[in-house]
């Protein structure tokens, strides 16, 4: 089974040759791998060109502004859709992720078993071997809603809130990842690495991207959910991930200000106190 792969990247030339390189060394590689440069300096450019020389299956789309996350995968579907319209299988993420050699024969049993899923989210850990998946398997309390709002509310009280929470997390942290050996329709897989599939395709164009970073995990959730569909984990498709490697270069504060700006999206359609959604997605080309 063809697969490609498409990440983004910016300033981190580096991550990208390490996703390349064991993609590329398992025993399925995928068919090509389109790498989104959301305008990066010169010198990370000129890496990413040197490695297209390396890898007959990588090409490059060097956007001319920073649009980011899934904006960017965006530009990388349409490359690929556009080169090769009949590949549908797409594993669209991070560039910051490495791969096991036997990658794309988990991959193709995986598909093969799930004809109808349209979104699968792998097994994902850090470098560390925590899990990160199963992200949210069936919702959000409302006391964890009124917490995030509290910490999109102000810069500093979200220090203080995250510093609380790496005191108590033992506690407070969610348990969804200690499901992570159980294959099962989930609320949200984590947005490091998901598998879009033909059923995305013959139901979407693109990735639902209503913000520049942050909150992708809901967004696609919402854009499924406006179809009936769930995404799929399965344990079985493995990823290792550099843990916010993607996101190295960018300031605490603007990360925070980025995921604000995507909280006050997501507030558009979840109200904690009613526990439902409001408003319809807009659909593929309406974005």
């Amino acid at each position: 089974m063809p697969y490609a792969y498409i990440c983004t990247n910016y300033n981190n030339a580096h991550f990208t040759r390490a996703a390349v390189r064991t993609l590329n060394a398992g025993s399925r590689p995928p068919a090509r791998i389109i790498v989104v440069d959301n305008r990066s300096e010169a010198k990370d450019v000129e890496a990413l060109e040197a490695l297209a020389l390396e890898h007959a299956n990588v090409d490059l789309v060097l956007n001319q502004e920073n649009i980011g996350y899934f904006a960017g995968l965006n530009s990388g579907i349409d490359r690929m859709r556009a080169v090769d319209p009949t590949l549908t299988t797409m594993v669209v993420g991070n560039n910051d992720l490495e791969f096991p050699p036997d990658f794309g024969e988990r991959l193709s049993e995986v598909v093969a078993d799930c004809p109808d899923c349209p979104v699968i989210s792998p097994y994902v850990e850090t470098l560390d071997g925590m899990p990160q998946n199963p992200h949210v398997v069936s919702g959000v309390s409302r006391v964890r809603e009124l917490i995030y709002d509290l910490y999109y509310a102000n810069y500093h009280l979200a220090k203080l809130i995250r510093a609380v929470a790496r005191r108590t997390h033992k506690v407070t942290d969610r348990r969804d990842e200690e499901g992570h050996a159980t294959a099962q329709y989930i609320y949200q897989g984590h947005g490091s690495c998901y598998v879009l599939t033909a059923a995305f395709f013959r139901e979407f164009e693109r990735l639902w991207a209503p913000t520049f970073m942050m909150g992708e995990e809901f967004f696609l959730s919402r854009q499924l959910a406006e179809r009936g569909l769930l995404t799929y984990y399965d344990p079985r498709i493995r990823v290792r991930h550099h843990c916010n490697g993607a996101i190295e270069n960018v300031p605490a504060r603007k990360m925070w200000r980025l995921a604000r700006d995507a909280h006050r999206v997501y507030r558009r359609y979840i109200k904690p106190w009613h526990r439902q959604d409001y408003g319809p997605t807009p659909r593929s080309g309406e974005q």
